[in-house]
């Protein structure tokens, strides 16, 4: 018996299907985009913003596990405590 094939989505369709995305801020558009950019500039605009969402919500996550933010003091019941930071490959 013949296993019926799986159709593959397609990012663009997983994206529809997870709903509209969110709006970016006009002005944040602004700031990123001064003019006509080439392919290779899109892309490297798009590896910017790609590892600056995912740092920052690793750091908000770290703080949540935690229980304070950088720069606060730990608390006194707190065992884990942060130990620096570093740029990250």
């Amino acid at each position: 018996m013949d296993m019926p094939m799986k159709k593959k989505r397609t990012v663009a369709s997983q994206a529809a299907a997870r709903g509209p995305l969110p709006a970016l801020p006009e002005g944040l558009l602004d700031e990123l985009v001064k003019g006509p950019m080439s392919p290779g500039d899109v892309q490297d605009l798009m590896l910017a913003f790609n590892k600056a969402i995912i740092e920052r919500a690793m750091s908000a996550e770290m703080s949540m596990h935690l229980g304070y933010k950088p720069g606060e003091p730990k608390p006194a019941e707190q065992s884990n405590a942060r130990n620096g930071l570093s740029g990250k490959t």
